[in-house]
């Protein structure tokens, strides 16, 4: 079965599932296959709970005619999402870098959708399985798709580009994130250059945050480049309050402030770039103002929580070196005198490891905390005169017992870590 034959059937039934634990009836099960797990064993079962067809890459003792084999099913996934994408002739807008992107994913949607009927990424499902999917539920009414792309290695957005073919693209930041995949720095930046790379070879748009000189590198080959800054840019911001929420002022082509719900002067780009987006696309500023102020983060990203008569900040999402320096700067930053640092270790840093939790803990050295509590990784084996426990249930529990007062806590910490639990 070619991908033309596969995509008549999709488009009778146009909802597609890959786990058989919650298939709805008439959904495409796409039997995917991973280092744990083979859904080409749950089949049959898929098609038995109501599933329309099946689709598989390994025999299945059956003379089913809703089995469809095709050669490997991820593939066929993402061509799939191709084709689709190949019927829509309106923007797609590709985000990604080290942090921020999903923030700002948000931001962007939250003032399209606010004047037009927008598609985006859901939740967190920026990667190989998760950005054909976000393809396939885009529907025939859509006048714009907002598509978070992440990345841990070189090539890979270069792969994504191949079936979500962007019109528009924006690279929040290169950070120190994902270093052992990238191979350093340099191949971060290099990684996340695939999406401009693409735009300069498709006539396409750029947004990007001015202040900083190294998108200036990556951007130059995009035909056509919008800017945003603190200083420059068609758009430009500054911080008019921060204590606890950003509030920010801006100038340029629109001119108004706006109150965030947001937690941290290290927002400031992801919302001027909603907001020049909003303003490149013709969304009153009215709207886009009242869609940013409207959006409340969640998810465990900068998520500020009143739990019991204490403050807390919640950022416990993902962290690398990057994310974890602004945010203990902002945090040192905000009014109160009982701080409690809440950090869970960083993954993906390779041979740096080791180095950048010291840095980490440098850092931390240069503000007079309340308390510190560090978890897991390599902050066992550094040096300090830190709380350290092996995991975030020591770390409740400890929490527990400290039973802290009109205090201010920070909880940051790789997705591994788990530091949501802490207050769970």
């Amino acid at each position: 079965m070619n991908i033309e034959e596969l995509y008549s059937i999709y488009c009778t039934h146009p909802q597609i599932q890959t786990d058989s634990r919650k298939l709805a009836s008439g959904d495409l099960f796409f039997a995917l296959r991973g280092p744990n797990f083979n859904g080409n064993q749950f089949a049959l079962q898929a098609l038995e709970m109501g599933a329309a067809y099946a689709i598989v890459d390994e025999n299945i003792d059956t003379d089913n005619n809703r089995i469809i084999r095709v050669e490997n099913v991820l593939t066929t996934l993402q061509q799939l999402a191709g084709y689709h994408r190949d019927q829509f002739t309106i923007p797609f807008i590709a985000i990604t870098g080290s942090n921020g992107k999903t923030t700002t994913k948000e931001l962007v949607a939250a003032v399209l959708s606010a004047h037009y009927k927008t598609y985006t990424t859901q939740g967190n499902l920026n990667n190989h399985i998760g950005i054909p999917l976000t393809l396939l539920q885009v529907q025939k009414d859509a006048q714009m798709a907002v598509i978070e792309m992440g990345a841990n290695h070189q090539h890979e957005i270069e792969g994504y580009c191949q079936y979500v073919k962007p019109t528009h693209g924006i690279i929040t930041n290169c950070g120190k994130a994902h270093l052992e995949g990238f191979g350093g720095e340099e191949g971060v930046r290099k990684g996340k250059g695939e999406l401009f790379q693409f735009l300069s070879g498709h006539h396409g748009t750029a947004f990007a945050f001015a202040d900083y000189d190294y998108l200036h590198t990556l951007a130059q080959q995009v035909p056509n480049i919008i800017w945003y800054g603190t200083t420059s840019g068609s758009i430009r911001g500054s911080i008019e309050n921060n204590r606890p929420f950003l509030k920010v002022g801006i100038s340029g082509a629109l001119e108004f402030s706006v109150q965030t719900q947001l937690v941290g002067s290290y927002n400031l780009p992801n919302v001027l770039c909603a907001v020049a987006i909003g303003s490149h696309f013709g969304v009153p500023p009215e709207k886009i103002q009242l869609a940013i102020e409207s959006y409340a983060p969640s998810n465990s990203r900068s998520q500020w929580i009143n739990w019991g008569n204490n403050q807390v900040i919640l950022d416990a999402y993902n962290a690398n070196p990057s994310s974890m320096k602004v945010a203990i700067e902002n945090f040192a930053q905000l009014p109160g005198s009982t701080k409690i640092l809440m950090l869970g270790a960083m993954m993906e840093l390779g041979e740096t490891s080791v180095a950048e939790h010291q840095a980490l803990l440098n850092q931390i050295q240069q503000y007079p905390w309340e308390e510190v509590v560090l978890v897991g990784g390599d902050f066992s084996n550094l040096s300090h005169h830190f709380h350290y426990f092996s995991d975030s249930t020591e770390a409740k529990e400890w929490l527990r017992i400290k039973n802290p007062q009109n205090a201010q806590i920070l909880l940051k910490g790789s997705r591994s870590m788990k530091m949501e639990k802490v207050i769970e």
